[in-house]
Parts: C-alpha cells; structure tokens; sequence
C-alpha cells in the first residue's frame, strides 16, 4: 500500500474516533467492530475539500466465503468483487452539489492478501475474514453535500443493514439503512 495512501486511512481513523468519542461510541471504534453477517459498517467523514467513507464487511456477505479463495471459480469471483469495490464512485453518489470526485480507493482484507492498515482492522479472526475499503473524494464544496446515495444493497445480496456514523460539518450523527432504502441523508 502507498504510503500516502496509510497517511490519509489513518487521518480517517482519528477522524473516525474523535466523532465515535463525541458520539459515545468510543468504546466499540477502539476495540474493533464485531463481525456479523448481514450487517456492513459505513463511516463517512465530510469536510469541505473532501468526503471519506470508510466500509466495513464481513468476506461472506460480499464473496460468499471468508478466507483466501482456494479454487479458481473463487479467485474469479474474489476478483470481480474487488473490481465492483474499487469502483467506490458507483458504489456511493455522494450530492452532486459538492462536486466530488473519487481520488483513491484502498482495500485491505489479509485473507485476499491485500494488506493490513493500522490497528489490525480487516483482519481474519479464525474462519471470519473481513474486508476495510477507504474511499477518498476530492470535493469543490463537501460541506454542501446533502446526501449520498449508498450502493452496497444493489452490488451485493449478502447485506441486510448497513450502520452508520457520520461525521459533517454540521455535527455527528448515526443512521441505519435496510432494504430498500439506499439515501442518507447529511443534513440535520
């Protein structure tokens, strides 16, 4: 992984837990999150140049398994479901009002042999693997962004609910989207 690329996903984490401590959630952001399946774990982060929405899932609601792909079907699947990843400005529209642009997508999942960011997130505990997507967007004006439209149900059946925390220049807040509702809103 870049390095600068490490500079911006541990930017985001302070971010992530300066908002989680003003939200009381401090406890569970420092610990780590608890794997379940169904369930995928969006942190957005919205300043004036930039938004960042950091994902996190379990391997089994995006791959239908959790561990290193062993065959060449899986290997394949594994591939295309890091291709629709990467691919964060289709996964999440973000206002258009804020004239943002995707900059960087990093993936880290040790079970697909994609790295390990700081802390330990991402990685396998026994058969569970999970995987942590930053997304980066350069922003003309992030703090007019209103909404974001979340892909996640569309690009994979394994989700069922997804939480959130938000952090914007308007304050933090949480939200929970379940099928089908895909638009949280930025603004209070």
């Amino acid at each position: 992984m870049a390095k600068d690329g490490m500079k911006s996903f541990g930017w985001f984490r302070c971010a992530t837990l300066a908002a989680a401590a003003m939200l009381g959630l401090a406890g569970s952001a420092v610990a780590g999150k608890a794997h379940e399946h169904g369930l995928a774990r969006l942190d957005v982060a919205v300043d004036p140049a930039r938004v960042t929405i950091e994902l996190d899932a379990p391997l089994e609601d995006l791959l239908g398994f959790e561990r290193a792909p062993r065959t060449d079907a899986e290997r394949a699947k594994a591939s295309a479901v890091l291709a629709r990843l990467r691919a964060g400005d289709t996964l999440f529209r973000i206002d258009p009002a804020a004239g943002c642009t995707l900059a960087r997508a990093t993936l880290v999942s040790p079970p697909l042999g994609l790295g390990a960011p700081p802390g330990g997130s991402g990685a396998a505990v026994g058969d569970h693997g999970d995987l942590n997507a930053v997304y980066e967007f350069t922003c003309t004006a992030g703090a007019r962004a209103g909404f974001v439209e979340v892909g996640l149900f569309e690009a994979f059946a394994g989700f069922k609910r997804i939480e959130l925390q938000l952090a914007t220049p308007r304050g933090q807040m949480q939200a929970t989207l379940r099928r089908p509702a895909s638009r949280v809103a930025l603004l209070r």
